[in-house]
């Protein structure tokens, strides 16, 4: 059975088009989908009972079944979705200080980009994720945030399992379903892509019509310690990297965000912040500190607190705004770097 969500607005219309229903039709289901949330055809009460059935007979809207769900101290919730083939996805519903949500979203199943700091990378690489089961993941969370009745913004982040340059033609796709007025209606600026860096995957979004924010996990100023803990910096240099960050088409009142996860002993000495300065000359930015999260199994350790404010008061020092994150979920392994699979066992 084919998926409407995997469509975006335009092919919904067309498909309802060759499919002989009157044209309103593809309208009203998109206005269910998208602005009601409503991904079952039994719910949408304007269309007749024949018409339902019609429709569910031919498409399906949801790509996902919940299959757990963990809720942290600090209100964030961990989601884990059973796909069409079992595999299991996970995706995070995080509020903010400032009352608005915000959605760690997965591209992938598990990531081939293998970073020692990262819980997901231990699991390879599994497959990638269609448009709909990415696009079915914001509007999971939508309705479980209940936004459309407190009429509040949220923001996406592409932040959860894989890379998404990695996935990049059905990230777009599920993108541009987002951003489109018939789709969730969402401006680009609410939407940041994650990256590991892959010059190629920047190059292209670039030349995409509403190009999304851009969040590089950075976690090291020069390529061989950055290797060490990143293997895809290898044919994806920081001088390459740099060089088509400085050609990315950047709105004048927006800055590039570079993650830096601080790993004790390996990337948290004084000469790394200070090298930072110099690696990012001519960028606007801001570095986002993210104290190591651990996981079972990690070789590594968050750096101590003091090394931490360190770390930052050194940024400051060179007129660098940097932030140190407060992890959220810690609890239920649902912070930065922790996301992996273990419900696919109890699955059988």
């Amino acid at each position: 059975m084919k998926t409407l969500t995997d469509l975006s607005p335009a092919e919904v219309r067309e498909a309802f088009k060759e499919s002989g229903f009157p044209a309103f039709r593809a309208g009203q289901v998109l206005k269910w989908i998208y602005e009601n949330s409503v991904t079952d055809f039994r719910n949408m009460s304007n269309l007749s009972k024949s018409l339902r059935e019609e429709l569910a007979a031919k498409w399906q809207i949801d790509s996902l079944r919940e299959v757990k769900r963990n809720s942290a101290s600090d209100g964030t919730i961990k989601f884990g979705f059973a796909l069409h083939d079992t595999h299991i996805i996970e995706s995070v519903l995080i509020p903010m200080e400032n009352g608005k949500q915000t959605f760690c979203i997965s591209s992938q199943v598990g990531c081939a980009m293998g970073c020692k700091f990262c819980n997901t990378a231990r699991m390879g690489m599994v497959r990638n994720l269609s448009p709909s089961e990415i696009v079915c993941q914001v509007l999971y969370l939508y309705r479980e945030a209940g936004l459309r009745e407190q009429h509040r913004s949220f923001n996406v982040v592409f932040m959860g399992m894989g890379e998404p340059l990695a996935n990049l033609d059905n990230v777009l796709k599920a993108m541009r379903i987002l951003i489109d007025k018939d789709g969730m209606n969402l401006s680009r600026r609410r939407i940041t892509v994650s990256t590991c860096g892959i010059v190629a995957g920047i190059r292209r979004l670039a030349r995409e019509e509403y190009p999304p924010r851009l969040a590089i996990s950075l976690n090291a100023a020069d390529d061989e310690t950055r290797l060490k803990i990143m293997p895809v910096t290898e044919g994806n240099p920081l001088s390459e990297l740099l060089d088509q960050l400085r050609r990315y088409p950047l709105p004048q009142r927006e800055r590039f965000t570079f993650e830096y996860v601080l790993i004790r002993d390996v990337n948290d000495r004084d000469k790394d912040a200070a090298s930072l300065s110099r690696l990012l000359n001519k960028l606007r930015y801001k570095i986002n500190l993210i104290p190591f999260n651990p996981f079972p199994g990690s070789d590594y350790l968050a750096p101590d607190p003091v090394r931490i404010e360190a770390f930052q008061q050194i940024l400051f020092s060179k007129n660098i705004t940097a932030t140190i994150r407060k992890s959220k979920g810690q609890d239920i392994q649902g912070a930065c770097g922790q996301l992996a699979v273990s419900v696919e066992k109890e699955l059988g």
